[in-house]
């Protein structure tokens, strides 16, 4: 192994649509969701130490904004991977924080599939697949998804998995006013009828005929994170007027927003023009990832 170690991407999370179907008896929602990935993200490296040593280090961005070590999805999936492998193994390891903390873009699930997935690699971990979903869901309703991480439609709190069309290597960017929003929160704060599921068959040719067909769906979640967190009104509003926008929408409980281009240039100017309107803001331009996440 390098000297550096073993560094495994964690892309951005985003809900194309997300319906809420229901409620469970113990109060979790029952979700229908289209979740892919962005090439923007946080990334995690895994070292070896001796014995049973787990040490972590995060740096980046947003490095400040996370709880202590102690409460971080990083640690936690180190400590629930050793435990469920019966390993008596250490690890070094760094956490890159480029993503937004409670941003609705599932930064803290793809860092702990991330971290499972570099220390899998970096312990010769031998689980049969399903044990390791069922340890991801253990962490968090995103975890699977973002241990898959392919595009998929997730329903139920997050357990159930079916792959997606093929989606379009699409331009888009991603904007969040650096305002924390609790998930639980909106949920909470959410009203109104639960929402069918609506997923579609077509596979997608270009960024022109994703958006028709996510015009037709919706986040059922963004009135309640609107209620909760005003400045994604600003959010959304910025992305609707950026010129050659096809979509506008908010991704899984905010406050990130994204929007969807037909070319790299119009993203480029929507993000350069957003950022120069909205300093205090978070504002990236990438394009959604069409195939696995490399390992």
């Amino acid at each position: 192994m390098a000297e550096t170690g073993l560094t495994i991407a964690a892309p951005a999370k985003l809900n194309l649509y997300l319906h809420v179907t229901g409620r469970r008896d113990d109060g979790y929602h029952l979700l229908d969701t289209l979740i892919a990935f962005a090439d923007i993200g946080d990334a995690v490296t895994a070292r070896p130490a001796p014995g049973r040593t787990l040490t972590l280090n995060v740096r980046g961005a947003f490095a400040k904004d996370l709880a202590g070590e102690a409460d971080n999805l990083v640690a936690r999936a180190a400590r629930a991977l050793r435990d469920a492998a019966g390993l008596d193994a250490g690890a070094h390891l760094v956490l890159d924080k480029r993503l937004p903390v409670a941003s609705g873009i599932g930064g803290g699930s793809a860092d702990a599939a991330a971290t499972l997935k570099a220390l899998s690699r970096l312990w010769g971990v031998e689980m049969v697949e399903r044990d390791l979903l069922d340890l991801a869901l253990g962490l968090g309703a995103d975890v699977p998804v973002c241990w898959a991480g392919r595009a998929a439609f997730v329903g139920g709190i997050g357990e159930e998995m079916t792959p997606a069309p093929a989606l379009p290597r699409v331009p888009l960017v991603l904007v969040n006013p650096l305002v924390g929003v609790s998930t639980p929160a909106v949920f909470k704060a959410r009203e109104g009828p639960f929402q069918a599921a609506d997923r579609f068959a077509e596979t997608p040719i270009d960024a022109a005929h994703l958006a028709h067909l996510l015009n037709n769906r919706d986040n059922g979640l963004t009135a309640a994170a609107r209620k909760l967190c005003p400045p994604i009104d600003a959010v959304l509003g910025a992305l609707d007027a950026a010129p050659g926008r096809l979509l506008a929408r908010m991704s899984g409980s905010g406050g990130t927003c994204f929007a969807l281009f037909s070319d790299d240039a119009q993203a480029l100017a929507a993000r350069q023009a957003i950022a120069e309107h909205h300093p205090d803001w978070w504002v990236a331009a990438g394009r959604l990832k069409s195939a696995a996440v490399a390992g």
